[in-house]
């Protein structure tokens, strides 16, 4: 473990403000559809009215007619090159060929010279299409008489992973007990406030693209490949991002349509999804059908796990082939045990793709394992936080499937939740309708493995110091999409460089001026980019401290930087100022620069399936909520959270609990109201935000959330991740707070009013006939 203490840092571990706050709170900062280019054109693409449908012909020509209408598109003008986000199953085109397969599938798009035009030159297209029985329960996908979906995927399976590590069956003979639960988890979507937009334009052969998005280099890989491009002829650019949640992780049909009308026009082209079209798009959480089945001694030790699992993918694969491996491949992180089998059916349904969501495939297992341990707990006897104490993770051990623990504090969470939420004091001796749940998490801090086979760093980043000392840039292809890394990230900078925060810009995410990173995802930035910053900032103080040594004729070696300030370490008023410093590098040697890059070590086993999941490092939390249930209307009220996490060292306090307060907002969101629903023709029901119930404000409960003192030897100065893992335990733990307010169980998310209301009117049924 490192020495390093909160007081040996000057610049992280501290409060400090956001570096764009300025811009946001005054409206200046600029976020993708606030851009205009002279000659712009505006873009709209043309979706499926069906569910499941051949095509059987289109007719673009009166469209073509409409004045102002600059172009119309098919695939017949489009690469037809099939893509995805996932190599395992690159299934998608930009415009379909020969079917549509969900209502919102991408058929034909217009450039025309305002939206009005556009919406004009839709109408006017017309497509004739051949009706085809549609997909809509996965339950039922793989049966024999349903239609195919792809052709190339029998039975409408995309993804099927059998993995068995130890003997379970064995486990089981040899448990005190065994139970089985059936849980389901919501199909939910991002919603994030900004929509997303892209703006595309060519210059002879080089394609620019400007995009809400989690990942230029994501974007500028596909595009590329699509378009049959060298990687450096697509320069990608992330302006501001008002959220993304995962859903902007992987290219859309805006930017892929967007370049081929702009490649025809010759102008730029904006392209942009409204609300409905954002559902339609989806890319949101899987909806799961998840039977656990575990096997615990006499004291509750768990011998056991075997995790069976239907999950929803819809239409085409986006992100669900790692989605289907998280699902299983998490829940061996928060307890020990030996034994574990994990069987998944992830299959195509006539519905809109899924992908990531904040926390990817783990928080519905997760909702699953919580309340079904609860569930062991109560048959046993066992205090709910003790069974869990008894099973916690300790630090530097190894899980079934092979991940590698280094640190962990999750028996100091529970016991530290307990504590501060008056846990002894309220279980079980609350009034009616009143109820108190736990739940726990973990999670990555960066994936193990790129999205893509390469042999790229997973980080770089830069900094050039100005002529004059007063300034420094940080340049870095992380992604800031409202979660504040631009802000950590400076902060980490000034710290390895002895510099300050205040003094600090940054440049990022241009796939043409900044250094690779791979960008916002499973929760990499702060170890990952941070751990390339580190060596990038360290890099310019060893330079820093050479140019000092010969202006104070001192070994390099005895002087440090601090704050902006050099000083010998044996007498601290020989100092120069780092500006001083800075100047004379420059006028004596050139630029002064550092750089820096991280690659994770290899990580995990040889099976297949083995890379995801795999982390340098977990973050892992518990979280207690008490809730207060309406015994006549099924209203659930949630009074209190309770969230305590184990994330390593902290570089910001304030944007660290603001995540947990975010991914808390969230979570609770899917616990209670979120679900996206369809009618019988796989048509969205509730595709705006006045029907797909957001939790506001006023709903938010008192939030308490508190740190465990922790340092991960992977992560630069012992960093671990927040802002996924908080996600974790929410839904688990708001269904343990029910089920201890009102007796009985609600085994499907969302938990909703009417749910409960039902739950205890069944309850009340039973026991007047009983």
């Amino acid at each position: 473990m490192s020495t390093d203490t909160k007081q040996d840092y000057a610049v992280i571990g501290h409060s400090v403000p956001k570096i764009d706050a300025r811009e946001k709170v005054t409206g200046t900062a600029k976020y993708t559809a606030d851009l205009k280019f002279p000659n712009m054109l505006y873009g709209k693409i043309l979706t499926s009215p069906h569910a499941h449908a051949r095509i059987l012909s289109i007719d673009t020509s009166e469209a073509e007619k409409i004045p102002g209408v600059k172009a119309v598109v098919t695939h017949k003008d489009a690469p037809t090159l099939k893509y995805g986000i996932s190599p395992a199953r690159w299934d998608e085109n930009i415009f379909c060929i020969d079917k549509v397969r969900f209502v919102g599938d991408k058929v034909a798009a217009v450039a025309c010279v305002d939206e009005e035009t556009c919406y004009k030159a839709l109408a006017a297209i017309k497509v004739e299409y051949e009706v085809l029985p549609a997909v809509l329960d996965p339950l039922h996908a793989t049966d024999e008489d349903q239609p195919q979906i792809h052709d190339e995927f029998p039975r409408n399976i995309n993804a099927e992973i059998h993995q068995n590590f130890g003997d379970v069956d064995e486990a089981f003979r040899r448990a005190h007990y065994v139970r089985t639960d059936t849980f389901v988890g919501n199909r939910t979507y991002q919603t994030p406030l900004e929509p997303h937009t892209a703006t595309s334009m060519w210059e002879g052969d080089k394609l620019t693209v400007y995009s809400s998005t989690q990942s230029p280099h994501y974007f500028q890989y596909y595009i590329a490949r699509e378009f049959g491009l060298p990687m450096g002829n697509v320069r990608v650019l992330k302006t501001y991002v008002g959220g993304g949640f995962g859903g902007k992780l992987e290219p859309t049909g805006l930017e892929f349509a967007g370049a081929v009308l702009a490649r025809i026009t010759g102008r730029p082209v904006k392209m942009f999804y409204d609300r409905a079209e954002m559902f339609a798009h989806n890319r949101g959480r899987h909806r799961q059908y998840m039977t656990l089945t575990t096997g615990v001694d006499e004291n509750g030790k768990i011998l056991g796990v075997h995790a069976d699992f239907i999950m929803d993918g819809g239409a085409y694969t986006s992100l669900g082939i790692a989605t289907a491996y998280y699902a299983g491949a998490m829940l061996t992180l928060t307890y020990e045990f030996d034994n574990f089998r994990f069987d998944m059916l992830r299959v195509y349904t006539n519905l809109p793709a899924c992908g990531a969501q904040r926390g990817h495939g783990a928080p519905q297992p997760r909702y699953a394992f919580e309340a079904h341990l609860d569930n062991i707990a109560k048959d046993l006897g066992i205090d709910p936080i003790e069974i869990r104490i008894r099973n916690a993770r300790r630090p530097n051990t190894v899980t079934p499937n092979e991940f590698k623990v280094n640190s962990c504090e999750l028996r100091a969470c529970l016991e530290k939740a307990r504590e501060i939420s008056g846990w002894r004091e309220k279980k079980g001796k609350l009034p009616k309708g009143r109820g108190i749940g736990v739940a726990t998490g973990s999670f990555v801090s960066g994936a193990g493995y790129p999205i893509y086979r390469t042999d790229l760093p997973h980080a770089a980043a830069m900094i050039k110091v100005g002529e004059d000392g007063t300034s420094a840039t940080l340049y870095t292809g992380a992604v800031d999409i409202g979660q504040g890394s631009d802000t950590v990230l400076c902060q980490m900078a000034a710290e390895a460089m002895g510099y300050t925060y205040e003094q600090m810009k940054i440049v990022a995410a241009d796939t043409e001026t900044t250094p690779h990173d791979f960008g916002a995802y499973a929760s990499r930035q702060t170890l990952m980019s941070g751990a390339a910053v580190r060596q990038a900032g360290e890099e310019v103080k060893r330079q820093l401290l050479e140019t000092a040594a010969e202006m104070l004729d001192f070994p390099p070696e005895q002087l440090d930087v601090r704050a902006g300030r050099v000083f010998a370490k044996d007498n601290p008023e020989t100092t120069l100022t780092f500006g001083e410093v800075a100047r004379r590098h420059f006028v004596t040697k050139g630029p002064l620069v550092g750089k820096g890059s991280y690659t994770p070590p290899k990580l995990g086993g040889t099976f297949k399936g083995a890379p995801v999941g795999t982390s340098p490092a977990y973050s892992f939390a518990a979280q207690v909520s008490e809730v207060e249930i309406d015994e006549e209307t099924g209203e659930i009220k949630v009074l209190d959270v309770w969230d305590v996490h184990d994330c390593g060292t902290v570089i910001n306090p304030s944007l660290l609990h603001a995540q947990v307060h975010g991914a808390l907002f969230m979570g609770m969101g899917e616990a209670i109201w979120e679900e996206v629903k369809f009618d019988g023709n796989g048509r969205i029901l509730n595709a705006n935000l006045s029907e797909y119930r957001l939790p506001t404000a006023l709903d938010m409960p008192r939030v308490h959330s508190e740190l465990v003192e922790s340092y991960d030897p992977a992560g630069p100065w012992g960093v671990k991740e927040v802002g996924e893992g908080a996600t974790l335990p929410t839904m688990g733990c708001f269904r343990n707070a029910i089920f201890d307010a009102m007796g009985v169980s609600v085994d499907s998310l969302p938990l909703s009013y009417e749910k409960v209301w039902r739950a205890l009117k069944e309850k009340r049924e039973r026991e007047a006939a009983g």
